[in-house]
Parts: structure tokens; sequence; C-alpha cells
């Protein structure tokens, strides 16, 4: 999702609001709920609910009472009460619909935890709060280095400022207890505001500063997941996945949350499976369970002492041979029920369901011309073949018609030769005679020619 007022610039890039979580339309957050009730009015003679949703940074949320009576809606920002002081923070939800988000985290209306908003926010307010978050990377910055000055186990998260910029909240994560009172000596003197420490589990931190999971989109914990689940390697064991710390664990060092998510599917389509450990007895002997595959329904057995061969079975068929061992019926072998099975293509045929083509189909040339232009081409070599032929047969037979003409006509032919020889002598004579003529004629002056 994101702000109407986001945009795409020159280059094809988003724009975006540059508020950096202070937009007004809520939109471009994570954890946003659509308030769906907002274009219907209320019954005549009721009251609108009185408490409003307000976020602060990294969508922290709380509920507060509009006891003012003030018109609020989605993106203003309003200053709350806090202790000591007061915050600023954004509205982002309002109307029936708090009522039922309170309901769900189960927030009663009159508990203590449920404060009062003062007011709008002034331009006064808006300003003190926006140069506090200007400094909290400085801040953030430098309380690490008084942490590991004083050499504490602890690394400092995030740090958020009250709206009033009176108290700064520091989030650290640490696997054991830390003395840090000598942290918040140095830390109040260095930046004079009030210090308040607050430990977080490393997958609240994971949510609060967000990132890419190995899936290749945003961590679940800082788009939509609120609560988080204990997972175990048992979620791994079940979904038969191979138990590697580097690839089961997520950018917070812990077992990723998304194990859980199928675990129930798996848990339900293994009811339909006969348990691993229990043995199946035939007159060949005792198989033992191998391997099982949950989508195709499959089971692998091997005889003990037999350990390479493997012979797959149904979940039918194994169900029908552990029901006969409990009738103390043993079967004659594995082979006959594995003989059913008859060994199948592993091979998957992708089908091109969206209609597109594939990407290499330009790297090679169509063989189908090229088998079309060998029968040609071996087409026309029969052809020329059989008309050399014809034609050396026919070529034979005139030469030598040829060769007989020539051995009788030899003297004449010599006769003939003689004189056209002696006519082209005559005639290269009287040409050479005519052009030495010519040639005087050229070289005579001209008497009747003026001089220059």
């Amino acid at each position: 999702m994101s702000c109407n007022s986001c945009s795409t610039g020159k280059d094809g890039q988003p724009r975006g609001c540059k508020n950096n979580g202070t937009c007004g339309t809520d939109s471009c957050n994570k954890l946003t709920v659509f308030n769906w009730l907002s274009n219907m009015s209320l019954p005549s003679n009721q009251k609108p609910f009185d408490c409003v949703e307000v976020r602060f940074k990294n969508s922290r949320k709380h509920f507060y009472k509009n006891t003012e009576n003030l018109s609020l809606s989605i993106g203003d920002i309003v200053a709350t009460e806090a202790s000591p002081g007061h915050d600023v923070g954004i509205v982002t939800l309002t109307g029936e619909l708090v009522r039922v988000q309170m309901k769900k985290k189960k927030v009663s209306h009159d508990s203590e935890d449920v404060r009062r908003i003062y007011r709008k926010a002034s331009q006064k307010d808006i300003d003190v709060w926006s140069k506090a978050r200007d400094r909290e990377e400085e801040i953030k910055k430098r309380s690490r280095e008084l942490a590991i000055a004083l050499g504490l186990q602890m690394k400092i998260s995030d740090v958020e400022f009250q709206g009033d910029a009176s108290k700064a909240t520091f989030y650290y994560t640490a696997e054991e207890r830390v003395d840090f009172r000598q942290l918040i000596k140095d830390m109040a003197k260095a930046f004079s505001i009030r210090i308040e420490m607050r430990q977080i589990g490393f997958r609240q931190e994971a949510a609060r500063l967000g990132g890419i999971g190995s899936c290749g989109r945003e961590l679940c914990c800082s788009t939509w997941l609120t609560d988080f689940r204990s997972v175990n390697t048992a979620a791994a064991r079940y979904q038969q996945l191979s138990l590697n710390p580097q690839k089961l664990a997520g950018q917070c060092g812990k077992l990723k949350c998304c194990l859980n998510f199928e675990l129930d599917a798996y848990l339900e389509a293994l009811q339909q499976f006969p348990k691993s450990d229990v043995k199946l007895y035939t007159d060949k002997g005792t198989a033992v369970c191998q391997k099982t595959d949950i989508f195709k329904g499959h089971i692998w057995y091997a005889y003990e002492g037999e350990w390479m061969n493997w012979h797959k079975l149904t979940t039918d068929q194994a169900n029908e041979i552990i029901e006969l061992n409990k009738e103390k019926k043993k079967v004659i072998s594995l082979e006959e029920y594995a003989i059913e099975l008859i060994e199948e293509d592993t091979k998957t045929d992708f089908e091109n369901v969206v209609g597109q083509d594939s990407l290499t189909r330009f790297d090679k040339k169509p063989t189908r011309n090229r088998k079309r232009r060998g029968a040609q081409n071996k087409k026309k070599r029969r052809n020329n073949n059989g008309n050399k032929a014809t034609v050396n047969a026919d070529g034979n037979a005139k030469k030598s018609r040829n060769q007989n003409a020539k051995k009788s006509n030899k003297p004449n032919a010599k006769s003939s030769n003689n004189a056209k020889n002696s006519n082209n002598t005559n005639k290269n004579s009287n040409a050479a005679k005519s052009t030495s003529k010519n040639n005087n004629r050229r070289k005579k002056p001209n008497k009747n020619a003026k001089p220059k």
C-alpha cells in the first residue's frame, strides 16, 4: 500500500511523500487498518465512540480518550498525555472500529492505560517534535559508544524521543542481565534529558527495525504479525526439514515464525500415516520405516539386514498390513504390494498455464525447414545425376562421329587452312599501306594556314 500523494519520478522510481512515517493518510505505514465504516453515519441519538487510536514511532499504537470532544480524523497530529509532559502522535483510527480493536486486544475502556488527549498539536509542538526526531540517530550512535566503553554486553537498537523532547526511551537487547546504572548517569550528563531503558527481545527488535527475509519479502513481524508464538524444532521435524540452524533461523537469530504457518496442515495429513516406529512383520522378515512422502502419500520400508533395498507402499497398504499383524497374521512379503506401484516417472511436466512463450525460443533455429531443404536437395541431386548420365551417353556418340569425320577430311582441312592464312596476310599488307599513306598526309604542312 502507499499514500495517495505517492507517484513516480522521471526515471520510474517511486517519489513518495518523504514524510518519514508522518504521512497524513497513514496508508504507507505497517499494521494499518482500513476504516470501512468511514462513509456510514451513526444512527440517531447515538454518540460516537470517545476513544481513538494513536500511532507513534515504528507503529507503536495506543488508545486514548477524547475527553475534550475534539473533531478528529485520520491523519491529525495530536498532543497526548504522558508521564511526565506530553507526547505527539498521529491519529490512525476513529469511530466504532476503535471499539472493535480494543476488544480484540483486550483493553478495557476504564483501564488506567487508556489516557486522554490534550489538544490538537500546534505548530510549536510539531517543530519541537521534528527536531527531537532528527537527534535520534546521533544520540543512538553516541549511546552505543558509551556502552562499549563501559564493557556492557548489550546492544542499543533504537531510540525514541517523547513529543516534548524531555525524555528518551532506549530499546536494547541482551542475553543476560545488565547493570546499566553507570550508563544512565553518563547518558544523562551527555544528553541532558530524562533516560528510560527498556529491554526487548530479538524478535521485537527485528519487528522494529524491519528487513527482507530469505523468501524475498518483508519480514512478517514488521508488516502484519502482532503476536510472537514460540517455535520449536519439532515443527521442522514434522515438516521433514533438515535441522540446519543457518536455514531455519531468521534475521533475529531465532527459529523462523513461518515454521508455524503450515504446521497444522502437516499434522492433519500425518494422522492418516502410520507411526514411523511401527514395524511390519512378514514371512520374509521384519520391515522398518525409512522415509515418508506426505504430499504423495507414500512410505518406504526396508527389511532388517537389507537396508539398501527399499520398498514403496501407500498409506492404505501399510495400514492394511498393520491390521493383519494385530490379528497375528503375516504377509508373505512386501514385494507383492510393491509390485502394484511400478516405477513411476519422477519427472514432472510443468505446463505453460500463463500463456507466455519460452525465453529461449530464438536460440535454436527451426528444424523443419532444414529437413525440407535436405529432402529437396536430395531430389535435385538425383535428377542431376540422371541428366548427366544421358548427356554423357549422347556426348560420347557425337564425339565418335566427329572423330571419324575429321579422319576422313584431314587433307581438305589443311588446304582450307592454307588458303585462309594467305588471305589474312594479304589483308594485313593492304591495311599497313593505307595507314602509312594517312600518316604522310597528316605530316604535310598547310600552306593556307595563318601564323599564330
